[in-house]
């Protein structure tokens, strides 16, 4: 956890940015991880993650989409900010806040390939991606699968076919990811 600072409650620390990214045909992008020092925990999340010192929300989850995926949108493309969340979970044999912004974004028929590029601590934690549909999501649901954030499974359906321009809060969850 190299990217992250000590909070002042002993706590590491960072402020993180994601992007909800959605095909031509309203499919959702997802990450499937796991936690290298619990192997057996394995959720599902958005593409994202920390900023570097002194970049914005738009342009973290830009530099991000295109580190992780090879998808290269400018940060106009990117719609919200949909989501501020302020988290604290389990991972790395320890807790984690983070702050994230998740921005929505529509590739529009674009190439949906993914380039992995991913860091070599990434590749320790991350599995793969998936492009989900609706009723694959409602089934991953029913499976009970964790998709962080947990009340992610209800806004994509509502931002599948455009964002709706509303922003949600979530708080402090002290037991996901």
């Amino acid at each position: 956890m190299s990217d992250w600072t000590m909070g002042p409650d002993g706590i590491p620390f960072r402020n993180a940015a994601r992007v909800i990214l959605f095909d031509a045909q309203g499919n959702t992008l997802l990450i499937e991880g796991h936690d290298k020092d619990n192997p057996s925990r394995h959720w599902w999340f958005t593409v994202g993650g920390g900023l570097q010192e002194g970049e914005g929300a738009r342009e973290g989850a830009c530099r991000e989409l295109a580190e992780e995926t090879g998808i290269e949108l400018s940060a106009s493309q990117l719609l919200g900010p949909a989501i501020y969340r302020q988290a604290i979970f389990d991972f790395a044999r320890g807790s984690a806040r983070q702050h994230e912004t998740f921005f929505v974004a529509y590739l529009d028929g674009r190439e949906k390939r993914i380039d992995r590029k991913w860091t070599q601590s990434e590749t320790q934690v991350l599995d793969g991606y998936r492009w989900f549909d609706q009723n694959e999501l409602r089934q991953l649901q029913k499976d009970g699968a964790a998709l962080y954030p947990a009340e992610l499974f209800s806004l994509l359906n509502r931002w599948q076919h455009g964002y709706d321009g509303h922003v949600q809060h979530i708080g402090i969850n002290e037991s996901g990811n």
